[in-house]
Parts: C-alpha cells; structure tokens; sequence
C-alpha cells in the first residue's frame, strides 16, 4: 500500500471511498452492522466531497469547569490533525453559538486538512467559499465563539448526529451528508461499499438499456443489499 506523508489512510483507501458516495457507504456499515450515518449535518456551502481521518474537538458552554479558549483549542486539534485531516467538532453543548470561524478555517486550509464537520453552526462562510475548504454542519450563524464557548478536550471520542467519532476513523461527506467509519472497519466497509455501488451502476444501465425496472431489481436481489451481514459473517 502506497501512504502519504501526513496522511494516516493509504492512498488506495482514500481514493476507494472518493468513487463512492455518503449513501453508498451508509448501506454498507448498515449491512455490517455498524452505527456510521450521522444526521442532519449537511454542506453550508456548495463544496467537494471529503475523505480522511478524524481529528476530534468537543466545545462547551463558558463559565463551567472548563476554562480553555475554544480558539486555541481549535488551533491545538487542527495541528493534531495535520494534513489529511476532516476536523470532527462536536458542539452540542452549545447548539447556537458559533463553533467554526474564518481564522481557524484559513489555519486548516493552510496546514492540509481537507474540511470540517461540525454538530454546530459555522460563520465566515463567505472566507471559506474564497479558499475553497468544504464544511458541513447544522447552519450559520455571525456571533464569535469567544466569551461563549470553551473548549472540553481534542483528540477524545465525541459524538455527532447520533454518531460516536473516535480520533483517527474515516470521515466521509459529500452532498448526501456524512458518514462515519471506524477506524478497524474502514477495508470491509469499502469494499462492501463498492459492491452496492456497481450493483446500483448495473440497474441503472439495465433500466436506460430498456429493462422492465422491477425485473432489473429483481436480479441483483437489490433488497438483500441492506439486510445485515456482520464483519466477518
């Protein structure tokens, strides 16, 4: 397997989950039997579909046992994170104050990750349409972060949409929203991936080439597809 420097997937990794979608990889940790498809996290602005590692942050609400400036925090686990990286925010905790801004977005462009997901709102939407880093999260909002929110922890397991992210699991979202793969199941969960995805390729063709769609279904046993299958089984 080829690497890349930084990078904490192989090249074949990564360049196999870019030929699938957030959908395709859904169906396939659905039939393995894993919780991967987060909910509600969608692209804020029109952007490129994203594959890399984790690189985990939790915010919390000012004024608690946690101190920390959510802006360095957010510094420390972008450079954590380093090339290759979708920095995974988690900001619960907080739901309508802003979790992602323009300097830390321009600090992550810079140092080689490839976007941010966030469980938050974002603002500086604007900055990153102007250097092209992709971001998903739950809306847009112009307050600061600062004085509002502090930072919790990086580099820790946190949980968004429904979906517990461990640092350094495979982080895939595009149009569809994002999903996420366990570091451990990343190779069955592709290549899964890949069979649903020729395997819808194939009724699509059959149906354009003047198949009865229902027949075309019906000869991949399209409906087994999801019913589950445990790694390993």
């Amino acid at each position: 397997m080829e690497w890349m420097t930084g990078f904490r997937f192989p090249v074949d990794v990564i360049d196999g989950f870019l030929k699938v979608s957030a959908s395709n990889v859904s169906d396939a940790c659905d039939r393995l039997t894993i919780s991967g498809a987060v909910r509600g996290i969608l692209p804020l602005i029109p952007c490129s579909k994203i594959v890399g590692h984790a690189a985990t942050l939790k915010l919390t609400k000012s004024g608690g046992q946690f101190r920390e400036s959510p802006v360095n925090g957010t510094l420390k686990a972008i450079a954590s994170g380093g090339a290759g990286a979708v920095l995974v925010i988690d900001g619960r905790d907080n739901p309508t104050v802003n979790c992602f801004g323009g300097i830390a977005g321009a600090t992550a462009k810079h140092t080689g990750l490839v976007g941010c997901v966030a469980d938050g709102p974002m603002r500086d939407i604007d900055e990153y349409k102007g250097y092209g880093l992709p971001v998903y999260g739950r809306g847009i909002v112009q307050q600061s972060i600062r004085g509002r929110s502090a930072l919790e922890g990086y580099d820790i397991p946190i949980e968004i949409g429904g979906v517990t992210v461990h640092p350094n699991d495979l982080v895939l979202a595009d149009d569809n929203g994002v999903v996420v793969v366990p570091r451990k199941q990343v190779d069955e969960v592709l290549r899964v991936a890949l069979v649903i995805k020729a395997t819808e390729d194939r009724v699509i063709a059959a149906i354009r080439s003047g198949e009865e769609p229902i027949e075309a279904h019906m000869k991949v046993n399209y409906d087994e597809l999801l019913k589950p299958k445990p790694v390993g089984a």
